[in-house]
């Protein structure tokens, strides 16, 4: 009986999922293993890992289940790891999984062979072993694109969890990996002065890098008012519609007197949505090229 209980507690504990080796430890023998699993008590989920009752598992209980299945120092890992992390809101169907070394395939799990793992590179979240954040966003554009890995760094900014100093750091020692190049180029961004600021800041400040443009001041006061962007040797300001309250009632009684002011004291301006930033970025870059050229001192 006391077994049972055992299975039980050990069962709440692990999402529903236990493997032979822990019921054999429990004190089942291989002919209770086998008895229970006819009598549908123990549902096989994979080889040597089991559902207690039903196959009916969570999430969790899946993912757990492919870990398990796949031994000692087997880790959640790619999107089903980002999505343990919060970085997508889906939960592949097939679990991914990292394992260390060589050994069999699973069926129903994507694994990952690799010759190791730092320490750092482990975490354990909700009580599922995985790869941690740095580490899946260096899987994640070893196999997706720039735009995936971008998209994912946005969300862990969002979650309060990115740290560009990990990812410096996993890249330092990934040389190699194929997805470093990748994420070195998604997160260069993240670099820059300005990485807590919004979103489309960051973009404006790429599409500026990319097109060679000089890199304004920004946020800064210019006769007596805040600009988003400042050129000081072009004496050339840019408003970014999106970054403040542009839009507001109060904003509109503003903004045409504010736009005078800095045309008083010599300072051409324009404004700029942050959407066209985010969806036509070349363009925006080549008519900034353009103002600048013409103001040139």
């Amino acid at each position: 009986m006391r077994s049972h209980e055992d299975l039980s507690r050990l069962a709440d504990a692990q999402y529903g999922v236990v493997t032979f080796r822990q019921l054999i430890g429990l004190g089942f023998s291989k002919g209770a293993i086998w008895r229970m699993s006819e009598a549908r008590r123990l549902c096989r989920m994979h080889r040597g890992v089991y559902a207690v009752g039903h196959t009916e598992l969570s999430r969790y209980g899946r993912c757990l289940a492919a870990v398990l299945a796949c031994g000692d120092g087997a880790v959640l890992s790619h999107k089903s790891a980002a999505w343990l992390l919060g970085l997508r809101g889906d939960c592949p169907r097939v679990a991914e999984v990292t394992v260390i070394g060589h050994g069999h395939r699973r069926k129903g799990i994507w694994t990952h062979r690799v010759g190791g793992l730092a320490r750092g590179d482990r975490i354990e979240l909700d009580r599922i072993p995985a790869t941690s954040l740095p580490r899946t966003l260096l899987d994640i554009a070893g196999t997706g694109t720039v735009r995936q890995t971008e998209s994912m760094l946005e969300r862990a900014e969002r979650l309060g969890t990115l740290d560009s100093g990990s990812i410096d750091a996993i890249l330092r020692r990934s040389h190699g990996h194929p997805g470093s190049g990748r994420l070195r180029t998604a997160a260069a961004i993240y670099r820059q002065p300005v990485f807590s600021r919004a979103r489309s800041e960051r973009l404006f400040l790429a599409l500026i890098a990319k097109a060679g443009l000089p890199t304004p001041a920004l946020n800064v006061f210019v006769a007596g008012q805040e600009v988003d962007a400042y050129w000081e040797a072009e004496r050339f300001a840019v408003e970014v519609d999106g970054w403040g309250t542009h839009r507001t009632r109060a904003a509109f009684e503003r903004d045409p007197l504010r736009q005078e002011d800095l045309l008083l004291a010599g300072i051409s301006s324009i404004r700029v949505t942050a959407r066209r930033i985010e969806r036509e970025p070349e363009e925006v870059a080549l008519r900034l090229a353009q103002h600048l050229g013409r103001r040139q001192p």
